[in-house]
């Protein structure tokens, strides 16, 4: 047997590589990428976060893992006094659902305990990573952020400067929390670090009790599946926006060409912000979603996340794979480092409305929208597995790239390599909705923008905006061929075989 993963830093397709060693299958080797990422890549992911999945097993189905996390029971009396949703501190940070989503992706197949995985990551926690060439881009970018909160200082600075790349990363309370979490992944939904979690986020003004991170539990359901053409195209549900790539995928089949694309992101833009929330808590126009029904954009948009995302994918011979997409949303989410138990929260609430009228409007115990979207695509004998950063941009970032990734003739290296093009606006520090391409975008692309009255910018180079995509792919009776890891970040693909 072999299995093929990748991910966006070394040392997480290395821990994959030791839990393979261990007999562990595909979900092993994705989970223990993604508990390292928490620790080698705290700027996109960190245990403080929330995390979405796909899981094929052997018998074919595939499962939707959408640990979201809920805003906290107390909400609507806070909200009742915001012009608008924060963005950053304790009003962004909803009950992390990444801890319990990992041990729900282990329960849907894995070989080996989540706590080996947990334990690992503490193990690198304690000792010491290097700081990647991309952890540095994000502590420059949120500099301000670093240096305000006393627990983020205390992590990435060293004599008051930033820490600078090939420095060593040392978190020791994180270590002491990820094997607590090992020993017990529940502490942090009932146990001290719950507890720690909440004396945190209430000193910072939050509204969060115990009995709300005590009542989480992730969305453990069916995948979200189309036939596109001739391929089937898995996604998770809403509040993911998965839909959005279906849509879209299905107007590429429809109109091919780029500029076609570009029109149908438009509109699935449209789509997101009109339709897209929590369907446990109001209702969900999922058809409006997946015919990207289209009204005009308003509101303001959302910050610019600067990278918030990471993702993991694998794939074996017996018949697993996954894909795990995980995110504190903004880049170190919302500022907030529980000093006590050294976790970094995320602040995906700041994708709530306070609109009344909104499917994404904030009240307790809803799911804001989701920007993860991690795909799987069936096409004849073809099964490719997917996972991206790039905030809004997800959609469309894989829109690009999935046709050509399930025919078994392309190169999936140069197919990330090329350039690729991204809509949005305050999330890429545009006033309004702007096309932004890197270096080598055809030029139909951008004429079919001018004409949509968008605006157009440009990246210098590759560009992290354009996102981080991880692939595996697998070719009928040829078993696992093989996977690729985007050049825009730090990461690796590997096809490893099993012992």
């Amino acid at each position: 047997m072999a299995i093929a993963l990748a991910a966006p830093h070394a040392a997480a397709v290395d821990a994959g590589r030791s839990a393979i060693a261990a007999g562990g299958n595909a979900l092993d080797a994705a989970l223990a990428a993604a508990a390292m990422l928490t620790v080698v890549y705290p700027h996109q992911c960190a245990i403080g976060g929330d995390v979405i999945a796909l899981v094929r097993r052997p018998d074919g189905s595939t499962t939707a893992v959408v640990a979201a996390g809920t805003a906290p029971a107390a909400v609507a009396e806070a909200a009742a006094a915001w012009s608008e949703v924060p963005r950053a501190g304790a009003g962004s940070v909803t009950v992390p659902g990444m801890v319990a989503g990992w041990t729900a992706i282990a329960e849907l197949g894995a070989v080996l305990p989540v706590s080996r995985a947990l334990a690992a990551a503490a193990e690198v926690a304690d000792a010491g990573t290097p700081v990647s060439a991309g952890l540095v881009r994000a502590l420059v970018s949120r500099a301000d952020a670093i240096h305000a909160d006393a627990g983020l200082r205390e992590v990435f600075t060293r004599d008051g400067a930033l820490l600078a790349e090939g420095d060593v990363l040392v978190q020791p309370a994180l270590a002491a929390s990820l094997r607590r979490l090992a020993a017990d992944p529940r502490d942090f939904y009932d146990g001290e670090i719950a507890r720690a979690l909440v004396r945190t986020l209430r000193a910072h003004g939050g509204v969060h009790t115990d009995d709300d991170f005590a009542g989480y539990r992730p969305e453990v359901v069916d995948a979200l599946t189309r036939t596109i053409g001739d391929a089937e195209y898995s996604v998770a549900p809403p509040p993911s926006v998965g839909a959005i790539l279906l849509g879209v995928a299905a107007a590429g089949e429809r109109e091919p060409g780029a500029p076609e694309l570009l029109e149908a992101s438009v509109r699935g833009a449209r789509a997101r912000g009109a339709h897209l929330g929590d369907p446990a808590a109001g209702p969900v126009d999922l058809e409006a979603l997946l015919a990207l029904d289209a009204p005009p954009l308003t509101g303001p948009g959302e910050p610019r996340p600067q990278g918030d995302t990471a993702a993991v994918v694998a794939i074996d011979d017996e018949g697993y794979a996954v894909t795990i997409v995980q995110s504190v949303y903004q880049t170190f989410g919302s500022g907030l480092l529980d000093p006590v138990t050294g976790i970094l929260l995320h602040n995906r609430g700041g994708a709530f409305s306070i609109d009344p009228a909104s499917p994404a409007v904030i009240r307790p115990g809803a799911r804001p929208p989701h920007t993860l979207a991690p795909a799987i695509v069936d096409r004849s004998d073809v099964t490719v597995v997917a996972g991206c950063q790039g905030g809004r941009a997800q959609p469309w970032i894989l829109a690009q790239l999935l046709p050509d990734a399930t025919d078994p003739a392309t190169d999936l290296d140069e197919l990330l390599g090329r350039p690729r093009w991204v809509i949005g606006d305050r999330d890429l520090g545009h006033d309004r909705l702007t096309l932004v391409t890197e270096p080598g975008v055809a030029s139909d692309v951008i004429e079919r923008a001018e004409t949509l009255g968008l605006g157009v910018a440009a990246f210098p180079g590759p560009a992290d905006e354009a996102g981080h995509v991880q692939f595996v792919r697998r070719v009928g009776d040829a078993g696992v061929r093989d996977a690729a890891s985007d050049p825009r970040a730090d990461g690796v693909a590997v096809l490893v075989p099993a012992p």
